[in-house]
């Protein structure tokens, strides 16, 4: 049977970490949308383009070919950007990106093709409310944005990254703000989805949890 699992939340709230794993213990595709965006994101500064200015952004959704390879690695353009696409300039900018309306139908697009044959754990800002609206699962996944913040200082320190804790929890809120107040599509939690706090839960009891979540939902089912 296929399923679909739909996580969001807001930014650094762990999605993507605990998605993952949840898709290694349930044996199916893990799709890190919040990557196709850092992608989109990252090409458009390698050509100099302002984040900011939308018309010029969009202007190169022509040229832009995402593709999502096994082992969590992302390509643009041919290029391996798994690691380039993490970088605190690229986190700083990918909110605007992800705000313009004819960049998000361009990759949601990708993103509804990929899960129509397989099953999937997606995660994003949008996945329960519109892109994959009929989910089996959905839950919204939160913290702190304190929490958020140190969780991503600590992941950018653990990879040499030079950063400062109060810039990123900074950038966090920004990103709340740009991400729940955009006109389409915005950060908001389906009306049926299972809202889950992970401020105070490590990686393993998030991931026990969002799979007791999967698991009584399925049963209902």
């Amino acid at each position: 049977m296929k399923v679909s699992i739909a996580i969001d939340g807001p930014a650094a709230a762990g999605k993507s970490t605990v998605a993952k794993k949840v898709a290694e213990v349930l044996g199916i595709t893990y799709i890190d949308t919040g990557a196709m965006y850092r992608a989109f994101t990252w090409y458009a500064m390698e050509k100099g383009v302002d984040c900011q200015n939308e018309i010029e952004c969009v202007k190169l959704i022509p040229e832009v070919e995402i593709e999502l390879k096994p082992n969590h690695i992302i390509f643009c353009n041919g290029k391996d950007v798994s690691e380039l696409i993490r970088m605190p300039r690229v986190s700083a900018n990918v909110s605007y990106i992800a705000s313009y309306k004819q960049i998000r139908l361009f990759l949601v697009d990708q993103q509804r093709k990929l899960a129509e044959h397989e099953s999937v754990v997606m995660d994003g800002r949008d996945i329960g409310t519109y892109v994959l609206p009929n989910a089996d699962v959905k839950i919204y996944q939160i913290a702190t944005v304190e929490t958020r913040a140190v969780r991503r200082y600590e992941e950018n320190i653990g990879k040499g990254i030079e950063c400062k804790l109060e810039d990123i929890e900074e950038d966090v809120r920004k990103r709340d703000y740009i991400d729940s107040h955009r006109d389409f599509a915005p950060l908001k939690p389906a009306p049926d989805s299972v809202l889950l706090d992970t401020s105070y839960l490590s990686i393993n009891e998030s991931v026990e949890a969002v799979l007791d979540i999967i698991k009584k939902n399925m049963g209902e089912k």
